[in-house]
């Protein structure tokens, strides 16, 4: 399963969530399948499982969200859309708003107050 959301297997994972793998599976460090789409890049993966009921305030084991792996990323779709699913710009820790300062960001920091990339 986090093979299928590292490499953006859209339809392959969203089947086996269908089928039952639970939606915010965690690995051995605590990686969500979203926070590995968006950490990878998925946007299409990171939506698919957001609509699946992906909690997008989940930290792994280090206080790392999905929000702050894309901001860390730069991907302002997946900002975006974890944005409009009620993702916590200052949960986690680091949070998404602390990673977009500490790595000079402007445009993932404008996306988290509300404005666009």
């Amino acid at each position: 399963m986090f093979d299928l959301a590292r490499s953006g297997a859209c339809e392959a994972l969203t089947a086996q969530v269908t089928a039952g793998v639970p939606v915010n599976l965690t690995n051995d460090k605590g990686d969500t399948l979203l926070i590995l789409a968006a950490y990878h890049n998925h946007p299409a993966t990171v939506a698919a499982l957001l609509s699946s009921g992906a909690d997008p305030d989940r930290v792994n084991d280090r206080g790392q969200t999905a929000l702050a792996a894309a901001v860390f990323r730069q991907n302002a779709e997946t900002v975006t859309a974890l944005l409009a699913a009620g993702a916590d710009p200052d949960g986690g820790s680091p949070s998404a708003a602390a990673t977009a300062d500490y790595f000079k960001l402007p445009q993932m920091a404008a996306l988290l107050r509300g404005g666009t990339a």
